[in-house]
């Protein structure tokens, strides 16, 4: 797919469009579009999860996906019935779209526990799989995954941080990384680039941000 066609808005707020249009985590969104064919949810943190900011992608046939423990939720508060719940370590099949769900959690730190079951998404996309990997450290899932780009958190603080991140890119060698949260409610806004510095030159890394 071209990278071309990926926008990061902030934090982990990403809208893919490839023919049809995936959202993940929408946050901060300005116009009303109504013009998500997917929503990817990664976890129930107000920032991933913002109701207000879900209603302006929205439209009547728009497919959700999020994690099992926010099925309910989900359902009651927005007026689409097409609800995909899944868990970790899965692979998942839609009329027009096949992914994989990695865990997304923290080693240490009790912002995302392993147990509260958040993920990150594998997309499959015309040959090409986008990792998206949430709220995470470098867990052992996330150092197995094997993909073509890699949007990872580097903010530091509730995820891991840009030194930690640039050392999973390196591991897991993407052709592309693009670095995701951080520049407003964690992280400086120059952590992309020290980022950047960090990553093996034969990873290319591109600041959406």
């Amino acid at each position: 797919m071209d990278i071309s066609g990926i926008s990061v808005n902030t934090q982990n707020s990403i809208r893919i469009d490839c023919g049809k249009i995936i959202y993940v985590d929408p946050l901060d969104i300005r116009q009303e579009s109504h013009d998500a064919d997917y929503i990817f949810i990664t976890h129930d943190h107000y920032d991933h999860f913002s109701l207000e900011d879900i209603n302006k992608v929205l439209k009547r046939e728009t497919q959700f996906v999020v994690p099992q423990k926010m099925d309910i939720r989900v359902r009651k508060n927005t007026p689409v019935g097409r609800n995909l719940a899944v868990i970790a370590g899965q692979n998942y099949e839609t009329d027009d779209l096949t992914f994989e769900t990695v865990a997304a959690y923290n080693l240490i730190k009790p912002f995302h526990r392993k147990s509260d079951g958040w993920v990150g998404y594998i997309l499959n996309i015309d040959d090409t799989r986008v990792y998206i990997a949430g709220d995470t450290d470098a867990t052992r899932e996330a150092k197995n995954v094997k993909c073509d780009i890699a949007m990872v958190p580097i903010g530091g603080t509730y995820t891991m941080n840009y030194k930690e991140a640039a050392a999973l890119i390196n591991k897991i060698a993407p052709k592309y990384a693009i670095p995701t949260h951080y520049g407003s409610i964690v992280g400086d806004k120059q952590d992309g680039e020290r980022f950047k510095q960090l990553v093996d030159e034969k990873i290319n890394v591109v600041l959406k941000l």
